[in-house]
């Protein structure tokens, strides 16, 4: 009942696609007019606009590039880290091809800096790599992370590589925020 409510309220609150379709209000609101031809582009648009509102934003990974090894990155829990707690972080990096660069053939290191910085500082944070496996990626470095404290951080990934193998050596920067 409470849904119904809401979708009522909701269709109350939309601006009136009757002005704007010379059709009645209920025509407009129902799915086959707004598929139709004869429906207003902008009330169309509104609707995609007010629906997208409705879903919840999400950050899926970030992305960063160096001569020749992107990494796409992540952070769980969503890209939310929170002070005191576990974070985990993974990097899947690729030469370019899209070939997967693995751990154990990379000699790659993670610092954990507080920012702002300059870059004489220490990181606060030097977690170790391991090999993970996760969605499409398999045995790319991950790690464990506890931030200290909210605030802004920075993730420098940098790597080499393994002897037998021959990508540029890279360093990558992530900007983290942790929430309190």
């Amino acid at each position: 009942m409470a849904t119904l409510q809401k979708m009522t309220k909701l269709k109350r609150s939309l601006p009136s696609p009757a002005s704007c379709t010379g059709v009645s209000r209920s025509a407009a609101l129902s799915l086959p007019a707004l598929l139709s031809p004869r429906s207003s582009a902008k009330f169309s648009l509104r609707l995609l606009l007010l629906l997208g509102l409705l879903v919840a934003p999400v950050r899926a990974h970030d992305v960063e590039v160096g001569t020749d090894v992107a990494a796409t990155f992540h952070l769980e829990p969503n890209h939310n880290p929170r002070a005191g707690e576990t974070a985990e972080v993974w990097f899947a990096l690729t030469r370019r091809g899209g070939k997967t660069i693995p751990l154990d053939r990379c000699d790659c290191q993670l610092a954990v800096y507080s920012k702002p910085r300059s870059s004489e500082d220490e990181p606060l944070l030097e977690p170790e790599l391991n090999a993970i496996s996760v969605e499409i990626y398999r045995d790319i470095p991950g790690a464990e992370i506890v931030f200290p404290e909210a605030g802004s951080y920075e993730l420098k990934l940098t790597g080499a590589p393994k002897e037998g193998n021959n990508f540029q050596p890279f360093e990558l920067s992530f900007s983290v925020t942790v929430q309190p």
